[in-house]
């Protein structure tokens, strides 16, 4: 009870402030080129929740939370609420991390390991319904040891399990009762251990975080980050050369515009795919001679050079080129049309009189689903249809919002996106393993190959390192053999950033990027200059 009062009270608080506050327009003297100490960045982005639980910085660089490990510039852990790396067990399954002493959440209460096991019992717990439990399928339970240790129990050795405690951790009181966590006000107002804490958040509109004093890492000396939420890259670009922003996130031909301006271009490599999924169920894209012919149909280096300045790198499987150490060669795809037009051909798909194809009186013909507001799946979806086109195959664009995408994945194809720079499980598994098949983004065309998931499953189990390595390759082969989907790109991310602090550090991104990752990554180290 001495815990809960104080998180209430700053419940009451934070809802005052949102509510209640008058509006202000954000730059001014608290940043955009006034004070040092404030920072006003735009993003294409609103999250819907700050509920860790609910897929909020589950990749680590969360301003609000910590979790009990997260990755430096390098892409290495690191510790952060746990005192040093967690420790495996001699049978790799089970997992011992010691936690950091003198950490407080932003409410002013002690953190301990009653918050770690609250945090991932909750996970577990199917009455909370977390939105990344599929994540977790390997974790079996967490028990505290004493309140400075808690011991992870695993189903299966996962090779991967030290880079799934990246996930913020909330105080027990936040998940004290089981019930859907899409309805607990913690979502909007939330309370963490990170270097920051949210004050005030405007839906639509922009979201102000305040430095956290009391931070375990040091106070930040950016003491104020203004968050304006602006969908469109022009509206951006247009606000950023008006003065209003420290920074934004733009497409990299827009961005280079900027060059020789107060701004610093920064490009960033990324993990950050793009593919085309390719329903199973479907009588044209679930063929495997379709799904081969298309993968040989599109032209990744053209898209890329056409619609994103080269700013980027062909993909082929989800493994990206900064894991070149798990890349197997013989997986990666070419542009070749005309071995896409024999692989159509000797399937029986005959071209018509108006140039599509078809077999057994069914067209070659489907629907390519992408958001549309997202200008960059638009160029991707215009880009993949003439390709496809080009050998016989006709796709039918649809830019819908994503209430009216999610409940057709699995009917028609979608320009999807996503993508992890730290380890190959993370992204792989539940996005190729027949497991999955329909959890939500995670391989929601429901591709099924024995071969992958056999792959998959001793790449994750596998504790040499060679053995690991091995397995990732393997699986790559049999993917390339009999594709579920068709991967485009990994898309580079430009920002522009006004050149007032030091304490920059380029990483290679994930799919999530903006004002998570990017350069704002580590924010909280950023300085002034003089």
């Amino acid at each position: 009870m001495n815990r809960r009062t104080p998180l209430v009270i700053a419940a009451v608080l934070l809802a005052a402030v949102a509510g209640c506050s008058a509006p202000t327009a954000p730059g001014g003297a608290a940043g955009a080129g006034g004070d040092p100490a404030a920072m006003v960045l735009a993003d294409g982005y609103e999250p819907e929740s700050l509920h860790p639980l609910l897929g909020y910085g589950v990749e680590g660089a969360s301003k609000i939370f910590d979790g009990l490990v997260a990755h430096d510039a390098d892409r290495q852990l690191q510790p952060a609420l746990a005192a040093e790396l967690p420790r495996p067990g001699a049978d790799g399954l089970s997992y011992t991390v010691a936690l950091r002493e003198g950490v407080t959440f932003h409410d002013g209460s002690a953190f301990d390991s009653q918050d770690v096991v609250a945090t991932y019992t909750a996970l577990l717990d199917p009455a909370y319904a977390s939105t990344v439990r599929s994540d977790h399928r390997t974790l079996a339970g967490v028990e505290a040891l004493d309140p400075r240790t808690v011991r992870f129990r695993l189903t299966q050795p996962d090779s991967a399990f030290a880079h799934r405690l990246t996930l913020g951790i909330v105080p027990a009181e936040a998940v004290a009762v089981p019930a859907p966590l899409a309805e607990s006000a913690f979502g909007t107002q939330p309370v963490g251990t990170g270097p920051y804490r949210l004050v005030e958040w405007r839906r639509g509109t922009s979201m102000r975080l305040e430095a956290n004093p009391q931070y375990w890492g040091g106070a930040p000396a950016v003491r104020t980050l203004d968050l304006v939420f602006a969908v469109d890259d022009n509206t951006r670009a247009q606000r950023l050369r008006a003065g209003e922003f420290d920074g934004t996130v733009l497409p990299p031909a827009l961005a280079e515009t900027f060059a020789g301006s107060e701004y610093a271009v920064h490009h960033h490599p990324s993990a950050d795919y793009r593919t085309i999924t390719l329903p199973s169920s479907h009588p044209v894209t679930g063929d495997p001679a379709i799904r081969l012919a298309l993968n040989h149909a599109v032209d990744r280096q053209g898209m890329i050079d056409a619609l994103f300045a080269g700013r980027g790198a062909p993909a082929s499987t989800p493994i990206p080129e900064v894991l070149s150490e798990y890349a197997e060669p013989s997986a990666q795809f070419s542009f070749d049309r005309a071995e896409a037009e024999r692989i159509l051909d000797a399937a029986g798909w005959v071209r018509g009189a108006d140039g599509t194809r078809a077999r057994d009186g069914v067209p070659a013909r489907f629907t390519l689903m992408y958001p549309a507001s997202d200008t960059i799946r638009r160029d991707f979806a215009q880009a993949f249809t003439s390709d496809a086109r080009a050998v016989g195959v006709d796709v039918a664009l649809e830019g819908l919002g994503w209430e009216a995408i999610e409940p057709r994945m699995g009917a028609d194809a979608l320009v999807l996106g996503g993508g992890s720079p730290f380890d190959p499980d993370l992204v792989s598994y539940p996005l190729l393993h027949s497991s999955y098949g329909g959890d939500g983004f995670n391989n929601p065309a429901f591709y099924a190959n024995p071969a992958v998931d056999a792959g998959l499953d001793a790449a994750r189990r596998a504790t040499d390192q060679a053995a690991r390595v091995a397995a990732v390759k393997e699986w790559q082969r049999a993917y390339a053999a009999a594709p579920g989907f068709v991967f485009l790109a990994f898309l580079d991310h430009s920002y522009l950033v006004r050149e007032r602090w030091d304490g920059y550090q380029e990483v290679v991104d994930p799919h999530t990027h903006g004002t998570t990752w990017g350069p704002w990554w580590n924010v909280e180290d950023w300085t002034p200059r003089s």
